[in-house]
């Protein structure tokens, strides 16, 4: 299990650091527009409309961008959790940690992957 963890590890380390892209850059800016911005009345109501997030959502880059924004944090977490896990003193355990850290990451990216397909295209 080591050998595979050892020969994944550079996708693993770039699906992190995408999922670090996301999570500081695209999040953050979302957190400011929902719970800044709108509530002060800076951004019209309009531009958040369930007709207009269909449209956004339904295309075929808004689909990936959502998949994205849905799927790269919990590669992120993952590799959090796992580096979290081995700094307490779980070294002998990463061979069972990672695995399973990393498969509920991979089974969230599937889930989102099924979500975001599954959006209507706009009519």
């Amino acid at each position: 299990m080591r050998k595979l963890l050892l020969q994944l590890e550079p996708v693993i380390w770039l699906l992190f650091g995408q999922g670090i892209l996301i999570g500081t850059l695209l999040l953050t800016g979302w957190g400011l527009v929902l719970g800044v911005l709108l509530p002060l009345g800076m951004v019209p109501e309009e531009a958040l409309s369930y007709d207009r997030a269909l449209r956004v959502g339904g295309s075929l880059l808004g689909r990936l961008v959502l998949l994205g924004l849905a799927a790269l944090p919990l590669w992120k977490e993952a590799h959090h959790l796992r580096s979290l896990s081995i700094d307490f003193g779980g070294a002998e355990r990463d061979v069972w940690i990672a695995p399973l850290l990393y498969a509920i990451a991979a089974l969230g990216s599937l889930l989102a992957l099924v979500a975001v397909f599954r959006i209507p295209f706009p009519g």
